[in-house]
Order: C-alpha cells, then sequence, then structure tokens
C-alpha cells in the first residue's frame, strides 16, 4: 500500500501514510517501538516494532480493552490520548491520558506480551499527554499537558513529582510552562529527555493541523525553561509538523518521528533528521537564514550499523508496512483491526480461512456510525481500494451485515434480512462531534434482491470500496489556512458475481473525531427477542 523505503538507501515521507496519531517511541537495544492514540478503539494502544525506523509493523497491543465501562459503547473522540512509552531498568512503561478519567500507567517486562493492567496514577479530568522520566540521582517525574474542553484552560504544561515504580504521583504539581503568555498556543504533547545536564521537553504548540514543534530546556528539572521553535512548515507542503519522539540510532545519530494532518486519512507518520546547534536540536533541514529546521520529503536512511548489502533480503531487516488484506487464516484476529468499542466474548469465530461475524444487538437502535461492533482498520495509503467477499446465507430476520466507512460523514453498504427477504442496503449519514452516543441523522435505500439473484446457496457479495484523491481542501473546508491538504473521495460498490459491479454512491470524505477515517465490516441484528444470524467474511484484499 505504502512502503516508505526506496530500497537505494533512502526513504520517503511519510514513513506510515497510516493514522497513528501523537505517535512516542524508544530505543532499546536495535529495536524501535512505537506507540500511538487510539481514543474509543480496542484492542487500544498499538505498538509497533522496527529495526530501522523506516519500516514499521503493528506487534501487539498495550491495551486488550479501554478502561472504565463506559466504553462498552463507542464515545467518538474520548478515551486514550496522547501515550508516552518509556524503558527503565528492565521494565517497559507506557503512560496515557484519558481526558475524562485520569492519567494510567502500565508496565511489561515483554513489550510483544501482556502488559499489566492499568493503574490510574492522576485520577479525575483535565489532565492530558503524560510523559514519565527517571533522573540519575533515581527521581521520578511526570510532565503533562491539561485540555481546555475538561479544565478550562489549554497551553499550560505541569510538572510533579513521581514515584519511582510509576504507580503514583508525589507532592504539587508545578506550572512550568504556559504557551499562551509567549506566543505557543495550544502547547501540549510533552515528551522529556537529558542530555549534557539540560532537561528537554519536546512539546508540539499552534494547534493539529498548523502547529509547529518547540523544545524547552532548564537546567533544573522544575524550570524556569526557555523555549525554541526548532521545525516549522517554512516552505514545505507538510502542514503542522509537529509532536512526536526523539530517538537516536547505535551509531549516535538523532531522529525525530512526528505526524502531519491530512485530514480525512487522519494523522501520518513522518521522520526527519535531527542535529545539534548551540546545545539546542534542529530537526529537518534548516536553510541557511534559519535557526529552525523544516521537513524532508526524501532523506538518507537512518544509520543502524548496517551496510546496504547486509541488509539486502535480511529477514530481521525487512522492507515492510502494517498488514492491510485479511484472508483470515490465522487462528487469532489481525493486527490491523479494531473495534469501534470494548469487545465482548461472542462477536466473532475464526476457522475455515474465514471469519464469522455473529450479529450483534443494535437495541436500542442506534446509527450505523454507534454500532459497537464495527471491525475496522486505518487507511493505509492515499489512495486505494479494498474488495470484501462475504456470504449471507447464514443472516437471520432482522439482520443487517456489510461494509462500513466510519468519518464524521459515515456510509455503509449492506444485506439484510427482514421478513425472509433480502435487499441491497445503502446507507449514509453524519455523526455528532461530542463522545456521546451520537443518534445521528441517517439515510437509507433499499434495493429488494430476490433469492435468484444470488449465484449460489451462499448467497456471496462482493463489495469495493475506493479511496481517490480528487483534489485539495480550501480553507472553507478546513477553517484554517492549510496548503495541500487532499480530498479524497469514497465510492462503494457491490457485485453479486466478482466481476460486474454497480456502483452505489460516492461521498466526500470527512475525518473522525481527531481519527482517520476506517473501514471495516459489521454483522447487526435490529431485536432483542431473538438471537440473530451471522455473516461469514472470506477475505479483505487491499489494492
Amino acid at each position: 500500500m505504502w512502503i516508505a523505503d526506496l530500497e537505494n538507501g533512502n526513504y520517503r515521507n511519510p514513513i506510515l501514510y497510516a493514522d497513528y496519531s501523537d505517535p512516542d517511541a524508544i530505543r532499546v537495544g536495535d529495536d524501535y517501538f512505537m506507540i500511538a492514540s487510539s481514543f474509543c478503539n480496542a484492542p487500544a494502544l498499538p505498538l509497533l516494532h522496527s529495526k530501522d525506523l523506516v519500516n514499521w509493523k503493528v506487534v501487539n497491543y498495550v491495551l486488550d480493552k479501554v478502561p472504565e465501562f463506559r466504553y462498552r459503547n463507542p464515545m467518538h473522540g474520548c478515551g486514550v490520548w496522547a501515550p508516552a512509552i518509556r524503558y527503565h531498568e528492565g521494565t517497559y512503561y507506557v503512560c496515557f491520558p484519558m481526558p475524562d478519567e485520569g492519567i494510567y500507567m502500565t508496565t511489561t517486562k515483554d513489550p510483544f506480551g501482556k502488559w499489566s493492567e492499568p493503574v490510574n496514577i492522576r485520577p479525575g479530568a483535565g489532565w492530558i499527554d503524560p510523559c514519565p522520566f527517571w533522573d540519575e540521582d533515581g527521581k521520578a517525574y511526570l510532565v503533562a499537558g491539561v485540555a481546555k474542553s475538561r479544565i478550562g484552560y489549554k497551553s499550560v504544561l505541569h510538572m510533579v513529582e513521581m514515584q519511582p515504580d510509576g504507580m503514583g504521583l508525589i507532592g504539587e504539581e508545578v506550572r512550568i510552562f504556559d504557551g499562551d503568555t509567549n506566543g505557543n498556543v495550544t502547547t501540549e504533547g510533552p515528551k522529556m529527555y537529558k542530555k549534557n545536564g539540560w532537561y528537554y521537553i519536546f512539546a508540539p504548540a499552534g494547534g493539529v493541523k498548523t502547529g509547529w514543534q518547540l523544545v524547552l530546556r532548564s537546567k533544573n528539572v522544575f524550570g524556569p525553561y526557555e523555549h525554541k521553535i526548532v521545525m516549522r512548515q517554512g516552505d514545505t507542503l507538510v502542514n503542522g509538523p509537529h509532536q512526536g519522539a526523539w530517538v537516536d540510532t547505535v551509531t549516535g545519530e538523532d531522529w525525530f518521528l512526528h505526524f502531519q494532518d491530512v485530514y480525512a486519512a487522519g494523522r501520518i507518520v513522518h521522520l526527519q533528521p535531527m542535529h545539534w546547534e548551540n546545545e539546542w536540536p534542529i530537526i529537518g533541514v534548516n536553510k541557511e537564514e534559519n535557526d529552525y529546521g523544516e521537513p524532508v520529503m526524501e532523506y538518507k536512511k537512518p544509520n543502524i550499523g548496517k551496510t546496504e548489502e547486509e541488509l539486502k533480503n535480511n529477514p530481521l531487516y525487512p522492507v515492510c508496512e502494517p498488514d492491510t488484506t485479511d484472508e483470515f487464516e490465522g487462528s487469532s484476529l489481525g493486527l490491523q483491526w479494531q473495534w469501534n468499542a470494548n469487545p465482548e466474548n461472542g462477536w466473532y469465530e475464526l476457522g475455515n480461512s474465514k471469519i464469522k461475524l455473529n450479529a450483534v444487538s443494535s437495541v436500542p437502535l442506534r446509527p450505523v456510525c454507534d454500532y459497537r461492533n464495527l471491525l475496522l482498520q486505518k487507511w493505509p495509503a492515499p489512495e486505494f481500494s479494498c474488495i470484501t467477499k462475504m456470504s449471507f446465507a447464514g443472516l437471520q430476520d432482522g439482520d443487517t451485515a456489510g461494509i462500513v466507512s466510519l468519518g464524521m460523514e459515515y456510509s455503509a453498504m449492506a444485506v439484510s434480512k427482514k421478513n425472509g427477504s433480502y435487499a441491497i442496503e445503502k446507507i449514509t449519514g453524519v455523526q455528532n462531534f461530542d463522545c456521546d452516543v451520537s443518534y445521528a441523522d441517517q439515510n437509507k435505500v433499499s434495493i429488494p434482491l430476490a433469492e435468484s439473484d444470488f449465484k449460489d446457496k451462499e448467497k456471496i457479495v462482493f463489495f469495493k470500496y475506493e479511496v481517490k484523491c480528487v483534489g485539495y481542501l480550501d480553507n472553507m473546508e478546513m477553517d484554517i489556512p492549510v496548503k495541500h491538504v487532499p480530498q479524497e473521495t469514497i465510492t462503494m460498490s457491490y457485485s453479486l458475481d466478482g466481476e460486474e459491479y454497480k456502483e452505489a454512491f460516492t461521498i466526500h470524505a470527512k475525518a473522525g473525531r481527531w481519527v482517520g477515517v476506517k473501514n471495516g465490516v459489521f454483522s447487526n441484528h435490529d431485536n432483542t427477542v431473538n438471537g440473530g444470524g451471522y455473516v461469514e467474511v472470506d477475505y479483505v484484499r487491499y489494492e
């Protein structure tokens, strides 16, 4: 779908054309681990692994489910926000915020295995984007931002001492920075480091779509902190290049991972070279007259201590991307998939190279965007198509199953069964902007299907989902001055033979609440008196 490794010693940005928003990363030995926010989707907190900072695979999820009971339902825009990952004395730590519930910590000795049950180390609403830090003297600290929507103000960073085991906070927090006083509005997402006696806090400012990368430094953990802008968009097409992680290589190079918000596809991930001038980092490449960097679109790959010949065809250093296509041949659900809310046992079964999606009740009646059991994955490229083969022989009366596209404007194409009769359903709607259940306006058009329309007893239907770039969003649509953010269309079609497709509709793609558009499959029923049936998905193939 999107390969960043050019296989000539260079890479291209973005390294991940997918919505791994608010990335943070660490190096442990010669392994890199990256995590990203996941909001209300579950499993939560995807964990990606790389050997070279360019080629990444999803290898685990930190959380099986989002903490707290209310996430049994979709809470769009709520849940797990910008996390931090750290490694200290043999233990991996992930600290993550839930803006309505508090700051949580989870740990493991094996990042590929099970993570501990998360502990809420600062209960209460308001604090976001935490980052733990361990100093040389054994003391530990936590730096965090705030969400105006929950606490009434923004742009402020707090520092507080933390228990050395990371499982609680000590003493009173100290306000160490206020971006509203110096032109750095919406300062948030802090990540803390130490070098040459300086405490450094890397923090985005200026807002998700048009911001810049800020760095603070001090000789004292509680400040006062100087500040400097170290990366801007400049003359590039990379709007809002900020928020991410400083990592190094075994050869001593410094690099920075950050996101770019491209609207419908979400926040994609870039990799920038980083160097130092006067003990300040410069991210990207700075022009002669500038003391800040600008993003690069192509650059020499990080030097990880291996020659190109050593890397070529080496299975330990694959040229790769996160998985997309699924033939459902494994014994567990692929790591590309997340549910729209915390899953329950019995939602699906794997076997015979298929996934069986059992119909889950949507009573009380909800719009498709709020079905709990939407099985979704991120857009993997700026343009792509996806074909899904499904068998509807297991449907019961009241069932509807098919494919879905989830954004602020959502759509679905499905097969329904009612009173013994089948129909193709074309569904479109708009979801609300808050965390509550949407009950959004929804339009539905039904096209009757006779039994004889199906080509076999399995009642096979093929669905095609196509994303195309048709131009660029203007400022009115974005409400902000952004250059060259793509406008995509989503087209859904269906076929009864896998060859001739009938177009159902085309819509303009609109991002979700803090997330990019996702697409996937679902199976629901609209009654509680009788149990629903099921649909079988033979494959989901991207190209």
